[in-house]
């Protein structure tokens, strides 16, 4: 059985040189080696957390994303590719582990102060 790789990435612009080296390059090498079985998402829920006062790009933003996922060579034949929107078994985990995670524990997560400290 092969190990499970999931990331995403947020659809809150453009892509950039940084995307693509601090990414994409490596979700391509990952995907391409055979070793791994590959999921990558497009978080768009999530862009909700810093952007939920632009919404109207997301969507434009979403399908861009996917455009030059493929063109930096992520196969949907090798790699799992999704929008986490369209999996509705997320919106129901969440409400799961958000009912049983202990306070503590995010305020240990990065992200988490970040986005606490940016309220």
């Amino acid at each position: 059985m092969l190990k499970r790789i999931l990331s995403g990435m947020r659809p809150t612009g453009k892509l950039h040189l940084g995307n693509l080296h601090g990414a994409l390059g490596n979700w391509v090498e990952l995907q391409n080696s055979g070793k791994y079985d590959c999921f990558y998402f497009v978080a768009d829920w999530h862009a909700l957390t810093s952007d939920y006062s632009t919404t109207e790009n997301i969507k434009d933003n979403t399908i861009n994303m996917v455009i030059d996922w493929l063109s930096v060579g992520l196969d949907p034949h090798k790699s799992t590719l999704f929008v986490q929107s369209a999996i509705k078994e997320h919106a129901e985990l969440f409400v799961l582990l958000s009912m049983i995670t202990p306070l503590p524990w995010l305020e240990r997560n990065p992200t988490y102060k970040e986005m606490k400290a940016e309220l």
